[in-house]
């Protein structure tokens, strides 16, 4: 499970930052994770609550945005969003996609107190 290494990664940012700032207490963080990440949303949740034991942010709110992957399409010559690496262009429906992004767990934000 992935996931749970994913979680301490990203805990240890967002106590480096509320350490940076002095916070009391992290009360909500916002994470980002790519579409093709291959990352459970209800494995991230369950993971972070544990990982967020004895922190700062034990107990802060989570919110979690699924984000789509760029990709570049050959056929149409249009950057396009995708949500699974065999995916079809939007646009004209092409099979030749450069995916771009779309495989990170990123932490966008964090509220403190």
């Amino acid at each position: 499970m992935h996931e749970l290494s994913l979680c301490q990664s990203a805990v240890e940012v967002i106590q480096q930052q509320a350490a940076q700032h002095n916070a009391a207490r992290v009360t909500g963080v916002w994470l980002e994770i790519g579409a093709l990440s291959c990352v459970e949303e209800n494995a991230v949740r369950f993971s972070f609550d544990s990982v967020c034991r004895g922190t700062v942010a034990q107990g802060c709110e989570l919110h979690i945005a699924i984000k789509p992957a760029q990709a570049w399409c050959w056929d149409c010559s249009q950057p396009v969003e995708v949500a699974s690496q065999d995916a079809r262009c939007p646009v004209c429906q092409g099979t030749r996609l450069r995916i771009g992004n779309g495989e990170m767990l990123v932490v966008k934000s964090i509220e403190v107190e």
